[in-house]
């Protein structure tokens, strides 16, 4: 299978960019092909709302950035991962402005994915129910399945080995 991991994380040594990599090892041992996209680090615009990725012959969203990069990963992937840091009750901007622009695809070729997933890191217990609602929101609207959700919180509960072997476990779990 095809699994993509789409890493919100704006900092390069952030708790979702090494959770995302003990995904990604697991999966991989596991038979899978993996790519990580750390959004957290590319140019992605939000949506405009101009309905010209729904047009007659409409070859997709009509903004040039980083986000045509991702489209194809999306179409191919069987399984795909949200990781993300809890900013402000919600996803990352970088993570939000994708999960936006999904709009494209459903009216032109949504994602093959039957299968999702979503990983949540925070400073603070109890900021996790916005993102959580929208991310059940997301596989019900692709009529898709959860693999699960993984939430961790606080400093003593990041990259312990605990929780990286979690991790690990959850991609071997694909």
């Amino acid at each position: 299978m095809n699994v993509v991991i789409l890493n919100g994380s704006p900092r390069a040594n952030g708790n979702s960019r090494e959770f995302s990599k003990y995904i990604a090892k697991g999966a991989e041992e596991n038979g899978h092909k993996v790519d990580v996209l750390n959004v957290g680090f590319m140019r992605i615009n939000g949506c405009l709302a101009c309905e010209g990725c729904h047009m007659q012959n409409s070859k997709g969203c009509v903004q040039n950035d980083d986000m045509q990069k991702v489209y194809p990963y999306l179409e191919e992937a069987d399984v795909i991962i949200f990781s993300s840091a809890v900013h402000y009750w919600g996803f990352t901007g970088q993570l939000q402005s994708l999960i936006a622009r999904l709009y494209a695809l459903k009216g032109m070729k949504p994602p093959k994915a039957k299968k999702y997933g979503l990983v949540l890191s925070s400073g603070s217990s109890g900021v996790y129910d916005g993102i959580i609602s929208q991310y059940n929101d997301i596989v019900n609207y692709f009529h898709a399945q959860s693999i699960g959700i993984k939430t961790v919180f606080g400093e003593e509960g990041q990259k312990t080995k605990e929780t990286l072997d979690s991790m690990y476990e959850f991609g071997k779990s694909i």
